[in-house]
């Protein structure tokens, strides 16, 4: 098969509102049931969630105002280097992934789960979830932020930047968790960002919004 000419693979990548709201339902819903599977298996999370719960542990402060406090300098990143586009619906992303969060409990039940099948299944199913969200111009907020930014402008791995951070809360996270637990948790945070690493980087597909 000939290749496409330029004007139609522009075309083909291009993302209509509707793929955009499937996508981030999608995405978000996978990256729901690997933190759920992960958190039943009892493992820790990188992440600014991660971060909000070390410190919740280590200072009794609110996990839920900590975490809106230290996501908001990321929000006016959003905003001055990637648009209101990418940052309404990060927004609506990591909001549609608390509701998730707090239905999945409910709607299904785990009566045991093997620590490391949870942490490779957690962080397979988070990695995927996120991927579809950074390809249709959406994140969960956070580090996601940065580690798209840089390597936009850097050309600087996300998957591998975002590996980086979340390792440096993962050590943290050690302090009030066993070392068991933490390496296992590490199986879940190298998979979740090489899946990153490896699908989302310059030259492969990245979807554009109609807007756009």
């Amino acid at each position: 098969m000939p290749p496409l000419p330029t004007k139609q693979l522009s075309q083909a990548s291009t993302h209509t509102a509707i793929e955009d709201l499937q996508a981030i339902f999608t995405g978000t819903l996978l990256a729901a049931i690997g933190v759920s599977v992960l958190s039943k298996a009892g493992l820790v999370t990188g992440g600014i969630v991660g971060l909000s719960l070390l410190v919740h542990q280590l200072t009794g402060v609110s996990f839920g105002l900590f975490f809106a406090a230290i996501n908001l300098p990321f929000y006016i990143l959003a905003v001055r280097k990637k648009g209101w586009g990418f940052t309404i619906k990060t927004l609506g992303s990591v909001l549609l992934l608390s509701g998730f969060c707090e239905a999945i409990p409910i709607l299904m039940h785990f009566h045991s789960i093997d620590p490391v099948f949870a942490s490779i299944s957690g962080g397979l199913l988070a990695g995927v979830g996120l991927l579809i969200l950074f390809r249709h111009n959406a994140s969960l907020g956070g580090f996601n932020i940065i580690c798209l930014y840089l390597q936009e402008v850097f050309g600087l791995r996300a998957g591998f930047m975002q590996l980086t951070l979340d390792c440096l809360v993962l050590l943290m996270c050690a302090m009030t968790n066993s070392i068991q637990t933490t390496l296992i948790s590490l199986i879940a945070t190298v998979i979740l960002n090489l899946t990153l690493a490896n699908n989302h980087r310059a030259g492969r597909y990245i979807g554009k919004s109609a807007e756009q």
